[in-house]
């Protein structure tokens, strides 16, 4: 009986240990946390994790849209927009979404979870019809399925059991996919080349611990037998290690040293490391100079501003819509007045002199008032300071040739008053003149 009993309890103590709600016999499982590349490195996001270069690119894009201010606004009639301050979304996205996090530690807990695992989940936390708290919940503990009817069963396992969460009560943001029901796994799909930077950094650390020196070999003109074998075996294992580096070796009789050196550029060990992060870097749609890698700096712009531009376009719009419209479906979904936007003109923002041009050209073709351009500053506003104004320079020329037929005649009307005071302007020389 104990031995029918055995492989539920070392099933059920793997589950608990490893935290995921499958079983041993589903293919996930083995595919997750025993997923072997190429290279003969087995892949986890946990491991994965340790590379700097996917360190730097996860932690590059989830504290980047962490910093970024998200709002909820309101559509007005005559087309502007408004901050919907009482809209009940506004509170959970903007204050608090939950008795533990700040906005920023929530939006930075769900892009890493999109970048490391492609999905996100997030619990409604309801009273009635009102959310009241957004709780993120850990990709690796959810199963999803697709049930016969077309609808979309989330099941959820933590500490507590396992539970079916409804579909009304669930926020699903997927990253890149193919099916339209959950994102790929990056750790998963790219399984091969983070395997090899895995292996290219193991056999870099074991370099250096062996003192940037492979194996030799001794050589002996006799025989030895297998007691002397043993006891030069011990011996030489003090000289082993980069901590053993530089010390003296003495040898027995007539025995020499010779050992096999190996130069770590002949054997492409840079240029193999070098590639690596090239690659995540490509897996990730990050600027490889963004995280560190300098080498292929000069194929992109030279400027901050441009740096940010290209970041912005290319790998920050995709993952900024994809949450947007995900909040309008499932937090503003009754409401088509209202939407989520996050801010980006952070980003945007060059140095002084190039804030001073940007709002140089805003004020004088009136679509900023002064005011506007102080909100921006952190600056308190000024009276008067919400008109909107235009160079004069740029009004249109039919309209300049009617100010000129104006002033003119206001001047001639002017001049008649002074000089024939006693008749009308009609009947005076100026305007027949004129």
């Amino acid at each position: 009986m104990k031995s029918k009993k055995q492989p539920g309890r070392v099933k059920s103590a793997l589950l608990n240990w490893l935290g995921v709600p499958i079983s041993l016999t589903t293919g996930t499982f083995w595919q997750e946390w025993m997923g072997t590349s190429s290279s003969g490195k087995t892949v986890t996001v946990d491991k994965a994790i340790m590379l700097s270069a996917v360190w730097a690119c996860a932690r590059l894009l989830s504290e980047s849209v962490s910093t970024l201010p998200l709002k909820v606004y309101k559509r007005e009639k005559d087309g502007s927009r408004a901050l919907a301050t009482d809209h009940p979304a506004y509170k959970v996205l903007c204050k608090q979404p939950n008795g533990e996090m700040t906005p920023s530690r929530f939006m930075l807990m769900l892009v890493a979870s999109i970048c490391m695992r492609g999905n996100a989940f997030i619990e409604k936390l309801m009273i009635g019809q009102k959310v009241v708290g957004l709780n993120p919940l850990l990709p690796q503990n959810m199963v999803v399925k697709r049930l016969d009817n077309g609808q979309l069963q989330y099941t959820y396992t933590d500490k507590n059991g396992q539970r079916i969460i409804p579909v009304k009560n669930m926020m699903h943001i997927r990253g890149f996919g193919l099916d339209g029901v959950c994102g790929m796994m990056p750790m998963m799909t790219g399984r091969d080349v983070i395997g090899s930077a895995m292996a290219v950094e193991e056999s870099a650390a074991k370099i250096f611990e062996n003192g940037i020196q492979n194996s030799g070999f001794i050589s002996a003109k006799a025989d030895i037998n297998k007691e002397q074998r043993e006891r030069l075996k011990q011996n030489l294992s003090s000289f082993v290690g980069s901590k053993n580096a530089g010390k003296v070796m003495v040898l027995e009789g007539d025995m020499t040293y010779q050992g096999v050196t190996m130069n770590p550029e002949a054997a492409q060990m840079l240029e193999s490391r070098s590639f690596s992060i090239e690659e995540i870097c490509r897996w990730f749609r990050i600027p490889p100079f963004m995280v560190g890698h300098m080498t292929k700096q000069s194929s992109w712009a030279s400027s901050v501003e441009g740096m940010n531009l290209l970041f912005l376009t290319n790998t920050l719009r995709p993952l900024l819509v994809n949450i947007e419209q995900e909040i309008a479906r499932c937090l503003l979904a009754n409401d088509e007045d209202y939407f989520a936007e996050f801010s980006v003109e952070g980003l945007l923002r060059a140095d002084s002199a190039g804030r001073a041009a940007y709002y140089t050209t805003a004020l004088q073709n009136g679509w900023m008032s002064r005011n506007d351009v102080r909100r921006l500053e952190n600056l308190p506003p000024i009276p008067g300071g919400d008109i909107y104004t235009v160079q004069l320079n740029l009004t249109a020329l039919e309209d300049l040739r009617k100010n000129n037929q104006a002033t003119r005649a206001s001047a001639l009307l002017e001049l008649h008053n002074q000089l024939f005071p006693d008749i009308s302007f009609e009947q005076s020389p100026l305007k027949q003149a004129a």
